[in-house]
């Protein structure tokens, strides 16, 4: 697993979520999607993003239009493309399909939280 920080934040669009700043990419190695950590512009939460799910904002100075713009090639929609899955489901990934790994099948992701935690600081109730 490789965390890296991006020197200059990139403003993206996670699909399903809205628009937002990236500045971390998570790379979990070969047959898994890269995450985008991304903080929202709207409503400040941070989520991690498979890349199916994060696109580019619109640059007029690098040339690259808004969606949906008489140049752009494809526009893009809110509609998860049809290979992803919604969220908490690893089924978008080839490295979690069943048939690649038994253990697996019809699981969902599920947060641990660590033995030893700080109770009072810790994400899960």
């Amino acid at each position: 697993m490789a965390f890296q920080q991006l020197e200059t934040p990139l403003p993206v669009h996670v699909i399903g979520k809205g628009k937002g700043m990236s500045f971390g990419v998570i790379d979990y190695g070969p047959e898994h999607n890269l995450i985008w950590v991304t903080a929202l512009d709207d409503s400040g939460e941070i989520w991690c993003a498979p890349n199916p799910l994060v696109r580019m904002r619109a640059n007029w100075t690098f040339g690259r239009p808004a969606p949906g713009d008489a140049d752009s090639p494809e526009p893009v929609s809110d509609a998860l493309p049809p290979d992803a899955s919604p969220w908490n489901n690893p089924g978008n990934n080839p490295g979690n399909n069943p048939g690649n790994n038994p253990a697996r099948s019809g699981s969902q992701l599920h947060a641990v939280p660590l033995a030893g935690a700080d109770a009072e600081h810790s994400a899960f109730p």
